[in-house]
């Protein structure tokens, strides 16, 4: 067995003790959650007789380890249960929330890192100058304000009565058209770009910096080769590394400012859902979708770790 397909093998065992014990903490907490769930179901006048009666359907009145059992088996089989507000699947409530907040998610992702890795080599290029001073200030002002200020901010400006250049809130499928699509996404992607960028920036700064003073930076510089070159074949490459993995940390500070985003600006995401689930002690959704963000950061940082070793050969699989 090749060293990648070991080293997939143990983290896929590591990933799946993880998802296990994450599923037994959720369960659990959910559990312990205040109210009984046939009594939400039917409301305050319901009879003894009938909410006897949902226990055994919904299975309340088995014991733990074997609502646990039957809870965690149907995850894995797509049988999440019914919502207790939406009389409908948790799957089909879910799932279209899902793809909305990743499509939020997947834009965030892609302009912070075709913004703020650029900016980052640039102030690193132009150490102590003004191009450095701002992209720096920038990089402070970004993270000093948190994201529903910075979100009511742009809400104001471009989408209140001074601009009205994006819509107030809500969303618009992509069936109806690219323009409306973004423009719906556009000031909830912005408002978790500027704080994101502020990170991968100011990190791709500091670790480039250090990288151009290495040795073999100077070396390759002695021998002739241009700066380009010695930037994007030696330097950037390096540098790099710290940045993937902040990356793939920044996925699950995305899943968590997501929910206070969708929150400002009504956006139909799955942040927003699992708010108003909590609230409903909807359990089957809350389970579900807990899972489904767990899943989603313990792959992200795999993928990260694979492809930090491809990024530098020397660190073998397993170093990280």
């Amino acid at each position: 067995m090749s060293d990648f397909r070991l080293y997939l093998f143990k983290r896929m065992g590591y990933i799946a003790v993880t998802l296990l014990i994450i599923s037994f903490i959720v369960f659990a907490i959910t559990q312990l959650l205040p109210g009984n769930a046939a009594v939400l179901i039917l409301g305050k006048q319901a009879t003894n007789e009938s909410i006897a009666a949902v226990e055994q359907q919904l299975g309340l009145n088995k014991p733990w380890y074997v609502q646990y059992t039957d809870w965690l088996v149907g995850f894995v089989t797509g049988e999440w249960g019914n919502s207790y507000l939406n009389d409908a699947s948790a799957m089909d409530v879910i799932i279209p929330r899902l793809i909305h907040s990743v499509q939020l998610a997947a834009l965030t992702l892609v302009l912070v890192i075709c913004v703020g890795i650029p900016l980052g080599v640039v102030a690193a290029m132009k150490e102590d100058s003004i191009q450095d001073l701002a992209v720096s200030s920038f990089g402070y002002l970004g993270v000093s304000f948190p994201e529903f200020i910075t979100g009511m901010v742009l809400l104001t400006l471009f989408g209140g009565p001074i601009l009205s250049i994006f819509p107030f809130g809500g969303y618009e499928p992509l069936q109806s058209g690219l323009i409306p699509w973004l423009k719906h996404l556009a000031l909830p992607s912005l408002t978790l770009t500027i704080i994101l960028i502020a990170h991968v920036m100011r990190l791709t700064r500091s670790e480039l910096i250090e990288v151009l003073e290495s040795d073999y930076v100077r070396t390759a510089r002695l021998k002739g080769i241009s700066e380009y070159r010695v930037l994007f074949f030696h330097a950037l490459r390096n540098a790099l590394l710290p940045t993937i993995t902040l990356l793939a940390l920044d996925v699950g500070y995305l899943l968590g400012s997501i929910v206070v985003v969708e929150e400002v600006f009504a956006f139909p995401g799955l942040g927003r859902l699992v708010v108003r689930a909590i609230q409903s002690r909807d359990i089957p959704v809350i389970q579900a979708v807990v899972m489904i963000i767990a899943i989603v950061y313990t792959f992200a940082n795999l993928a990260a770790d694979i492809l930090y070793t491809y990024l530098d050969p020397r660190i073998e699989y397993g170093e990280q």
